[in-house]
């Protein structure tokens, strides 16, 4: 490994519902990725400007306290972490999603644990493509 582009091994769970936050936690600490979670957008970006090169997914809700939502997050993700996979989910109907960027993966709540643990491999062992 190039200790100047350590591979990315964080899971970003980006959750206001505690309960929620736990669960999505729980799951995600069963790959080899280690968990972080944050309750807004606000904090995930904060983390994300310290650490987002290690972080190989986000897991963000589309509904969030503060300023910004799970949709803007994602996209400010994709333009400035392009390589972190991006998954959005919302048990509500949401409108915002027929201009989510190609790089965003959605997945309607309630999840299923299954889809939520391919998605981790997959950030392991198929990070996003760099842009060019």
């Amino acid at each position: 490994m190039d200790a100047l582009q350590p591979d990315p091994h964080v899971a970003l769970i980006v959750e206001d519902d505690p309960d929620v936050r736990e669960l999505a936690g729980a799951l995600l600490e069963e790959t080899e990725l280690a968990v972080v979670e944050v309750d807004s957008a606000e904090a995930a970006l904060v983390y994300l400007k310290d650490q987002g090169g290690e972080v190989a997914m986000m897991f963000a809700d589309v509904r969030l306290p503060g300023e910004m939502d799970g949709v803007k997050l994602a996209k400010a993700a994709c333009t400035l972490w392009p390589r972190i996979r991006i998954v959005l989910t919302s048990g509500a109907a949401v409108d915002e999603l027929d201009d989510l960027p190609d790089c965003v993966t959605f997945m309607p709540k309630p999840w299923r644990g299954l889809d939520v643990l391919v998605q981790a491999e997959k950030a392991i062992h198929q990070p996003q493509p760099p842009v060019t």
